[in-house]
């Protein structure tokens, strides 16, 4: 993007945030970064007041409130917040996804709204609309308008793919009662999919409720992707994915990002608890022996059960593993009686970890996860080997690439936690040839990465192209 082209000083983009689990903060460092290419366009970025309180380091009060800090904004990016579509005094059900329902539905009406706000504020018309993939019904807002809709998928090609392929998987594997019977076939008909299984898919496509909101608004986004003006997707080409190759001639102008939270890195986490300074006393304390430390930790959305929490913990505390386990206050009451007091030399238990100087560290030698897209490749990146026990979303067909596509970890033994299964997944990794060779194939893995976010990379090439497309877009 030309930040000395006239027409730049005319050029508003809004940015739509989804804004749930770890979306919004990848959407704001690919702001930051076509901002910091253009001081002369201006950046309007909509989300709910939770998640820009969030997403915006720094902020105590409302993102609109004149005396917000600062730091974190660039003088051309301004943050809106918009209604998260809770009535009033509104009793929840209990339905984990209903606050995603919620918002979704009202959000329509009032971005359009929030829109026209910032147009009025800011003194230009929109000229561009970027955003979350997941809010497909921005491409209307935008065909309204007669802009550019650049829609940003936050994870990886071969997700993206198996809901691109929806309609097609359907047709040939079928759904509820059939599917599950034909859960352990392979997706050899989609291209790159070969060693995915019908289990591995994401709930909604054949099996679990097709119905739900939650599906039905995928299955929408990717209905909608081609009449998009460019797709951003949290990968490399360097990977080289069959998947990816495919995607590309069914989207229109596909943008391989790089994995998104490692493009801009986030501020520093503070170590309220001393993480770090207790894993340099393990390495102290091994002397010449190598110590290993697993990492816990599920992401900022969904937890295991306490049947599952517990024995997690029986798992960590029969396989003589020290760790350091991420876990919320009012969870830890599920752990084993007992549990904190007996293993308070060889592990520690905290409601907040820096996640990413803590798997750089090199004690740890496993990371116990979700199999989140994000903390994949943040473990990618400090070579860590994983063990997964995925719960929503893609995380099994991440996790099936983790352990048969990539073979860098384990999804844990039957896909739930079990005292037996967790011992036996680290004792695979941590003392096992398997996580030797586990180590080696990250490697590879990382050296892709590294070249494809370098400045010659194809990451940086493709980001010139997005800047591209919304300089044209005046």
């Amino acid at each position: 993007m030309n930040s000395d082209n006239p027409k730049s000083s005319e050029l508003h983009v809004a940015v739509f945030a989804f804004p749930f689990g770890t979306h919004a903060t990848p959407l704001l460092n690919i702001t930051k970064r076509l901002a910091s290419f253009a001081p002369n366009v201006i950046f309007s970025f909509f989300s709910t007041y939770e998640s820009n309180t969030k997403t915006f380091a720094g902020s105590k009060k409302g993102l609109n409130e004149d005396d917000h800090d600062q730091n974190s904004l660039m003088p051309n990016i301004k943050a809106y917040d918009v209604w998260d579509g809770l009535p009033k005094e509104y009793v929840f059900k209990g339905n984990p996804l209903e606050i995603i329902e919620l918002f979704m539905v009202s959000a329509p009406a009032t971005l359009r709204k929030a829109v026209a706000e910032a147009e009025e504020d800011r003194g230009r018309k929109v000229s561009c609309m970027f955003g979350d993939a997941f809010l497909w019904f921005v491409v209307e807002m935008a065909e309204e308008k007669r802009v550019p809709w650049v829609p940003a998928y936050t994870s990886e090609e071969h997700s993206l793919s198996a809901h691109v392929y929806t309609d097609l998987i359907r047709e040939k594997i079928g759904m509820q009662d059939i599917a599950e019977k034909r859960k352990d076939e392979l997706l050899e008909f989609v291209p790159g999919m070969s060693k995915i299984r019908v289990k591995d898919l994401p709930d909604g496509i054949v099996m679990g409720n097709s119905d739900s909101f939650f599906a039905k608004m995928v299955h929408q986004m990717a209905r909608v992707l081609p009449r998009a003006a460019a797709v951003c997707v949290s990968t490399c080409a360097e990977f080289n994915s069959a998947a990816l190759n495919d995607l590309k001639s069914k989207l229109p102008n596909l943008l391989c990002l790089g994995p998104l939270s490692l493009m801009m890195p986030p501020p520093k986490t503070p170590d309220n608890y001393n993480c770090i300074a207790w894993l340099d006393k393990q390495q102290e304390e091994a002397h010449n022996n190598s110590a290993v430390v697993a990492y816990v930790s599920f992401g900022s959305v969904v937890r295991p059960s306490p049947s599952e929490i517990a024995a997690l913990a029986q798992g960590l505390e029969a396989s003589g593993v020290k760790f350091i386990w991420s876990l919320k206050d009012n969870f830890k009451e599920h752990l084993p009686h007992g549990f904190l007091e007996n293993n308070k030399e060889k592990g520690m238990v905290v409601s907040w970890a820096p996640q990413t100087d803590i798997l750089a560290h090199k004690t740890v030698g496993v990371f116990i996860t979700h199999f989140g897209h994000n903390s994949i490749m943040e473990s990618i990146v400090s070579e860590v080997p994983m063990i997964g026990r995925p719960f929503i979303g893609e995380q099994k067909l991440n996790g099936r690439l983790v352990e048969a596509m990539w073979e860098i970890g384990l999804e844990v033994e039957g896909g739930v936690f079990t005292k037996e299964g967790v011992v036996k997944s680290l004792e695979r990794i941590v003392w096992g040839n398997e996580g030797k060779k586990m180590k080696e194939n990250i490697r590879g893995q990382k050296k892709l990465l590294e070249k494809a976010i370098s400045t010659e990379g194809s990451c940086n090439d493709d980001f010139k192209k997005l800047s591209d497309v919304v300089s044209k877009s005046c």
